[in-house]
């Protein structure tokens, strides 16, 4: 009797929560509808134009990864490209990305955003770089070796 009296005050307690769905939430997050996601591999010339058209490139700047199989299909392969190199002064559709509506994503974007990798070029090169560390790494030794033979107290 009891066990009952508790089940349905818990059933009254839980039914605000009822609109949750059951699956926990992975009809939520269930990815891009089908005509977002690529295409197979294209093989003809027809193909590629059409998939090039599709995400708004033309067909001589459409390049896709190789078919290895890892199953990347007709999504264009887009430079290495960090948002740094982007021009800043340009109207874009959404500035903080830099980028516009409907332009392809590149498939590590995350990795290029601006909080992350710069892929723009050096103001100076990275062998100029090394010689600077390196001096700098031996000049630090060779001073910490003579103040180890030859301490100086004060008086």
């Amino acid at each position: 009797m009891t066990a009952a009296a508790a089940g349905g005050r818990l059933r009254v307690i839980l039914r605000p929560l009822a609109w949750l769905p059951v699956d926990g939430g992975r009809r939520l997050a269930s990815g891009l509808p089908k005509h977002l996601l690529p295409g197979p591999y294209p093989k003809t010339p027809e193909e590629r134009a059409a998939a090039a058209k599709k995400y708004n490139l033309t067909v001589e700047d459409y390049e896709t990864y190789a078919d290895d199989g890892v199953g990347y299909g007709d999504y264009p392969k887009l430079p290495d490209q960090s948002l740094h190199e982007r021009n800043p002064w340009y109207d874009w559709d959404q500035p903080d990305l830099r980028r516009n509506f409907g332009e392809p994503l590149h498939r590590n974007f995350d990795l290029f955003v601006r909080t992350r990798v710069d892929t723009s070029p050096t103001p100076v090169s990275w062998h100029t770089m090394r010689i600077y560390l390196w001096g700098f790494l031996g000049i630090i030794l060779v001073m910490s070796f003579l103040g180890e033979v030859f301490p100086v107290y004060p008086p």
